[in-house]
């Protein structure tokens, strides 16, 4: 969708689910000295700034990240906060890293990185923030980008979805794009995320997802909507050939999710 931009709704709780759980998968992935590749269907600009007035018209970011920081979700040793810390003390204490500036944060020279970005302000500044990470930019359609590169060289590695949903098709396409991917690429870690709304739209999507793949890793949260009228209510991860110590940290930010 061109308009959307992830600006309004950088540092949310749903970005703290999602986030925490990739960085976890990404540091054990490369702890083990073997070369990964790193794709992504729908990058974003990769860098935000929670001080913009995108960002406090939303008040998204200030019950999401700045809360769990000040509340201690995340312990220092985390790989969320590592990367997030690394980001901060290079753009100022209000940066956020979306999903792709927390990935290069993690690869290792030798590893690749395509990122898909089809909205051309975002695609722009996605350039800017990963210039030097050696990340390829793909200004074209994530899920085209993801068929035409799976399964990727090298072989190894994770593939993370996250479109934003304003497309309903996107509901209907997912499972089949999902099943498209593990058939090509059935050693790939695939990592889809998807909004928990009111309206529960995302549950036939889900359960197609889990009878076709019923050994894959659930990982679902609820809280409280981020403003009046707000209709994003908790926020979903499927993950298939999750890495060990994936499933432990979606049981730990569940129970911290539980206390709002």
């Amino acid at each position: 969708m061109l308009s959307y931009q992830h600006l309004y709704h950088a540092g949310n709780l749903a970005d703290l689910h999602k986030h925490a759980l990739l960085a976890m998968m990404l540091s054990y992935l490369t702890a083990k000295d073997k070369p990964l590749s790193y794709l992504e269907t729908h990058a974003g600009r990769g860098l935000y700034d929670l001080n913009a007035p995108e960002a406090i018209r939303t008040g998204e970011a200030a019950v999401g990240i700045t809360r769990a920081l000040a509340e201690g979700w995340l312990p220092a040793t985390h790989p969320l906060t590592q990367a997030l810390n690394a980001v901060r003390h290079q753009y100022g204490p209000t940066a956020y890293p979306g999903s792709p500036l927390i990935a290069a944060h993690f690869l290792r020279p030798g590893d690749r990185a395509h990122l898909a970005e089809l909205h051309p302000a975002e695609g722009a500044a996605l350039e800017q923030a990963m210039f030097g990470t050696g990340a390829q930019i793909h200004g074209q359609d994530g899920f085209a980008m993801a068929n035409a590169i799976c399964p990727p060289t090298p072989r190894r590695g994770l593939l993370l979805i996250d479109p934003s949903y304003e497309i309903k098709t996107d509901y209907a396409a997912v499972p089949r794009f999902v099943g498209q991917i593990a058939r090509k690429w059935n050693v790939g870690v695939i990592a889809l995320w998807y909004p928990i709304l009111v309206d529960a739209r995302h549950r036939a999507m889900t359960e197609a997802l889990t009878t076709a793949h019923p050994q894959a890793l659930v990982s679902e949260v609820s809280f409280p909507p981020a403003r009046a009228g707000h209709g994003m209510i908790g926020s979903g991860m499927f993950i298939l050939n999750a890495p060990w110590g994936t499933e432990a940290e979606a049981e730990r930010l569940a129970q911290r999710f539980a206390t709002l």
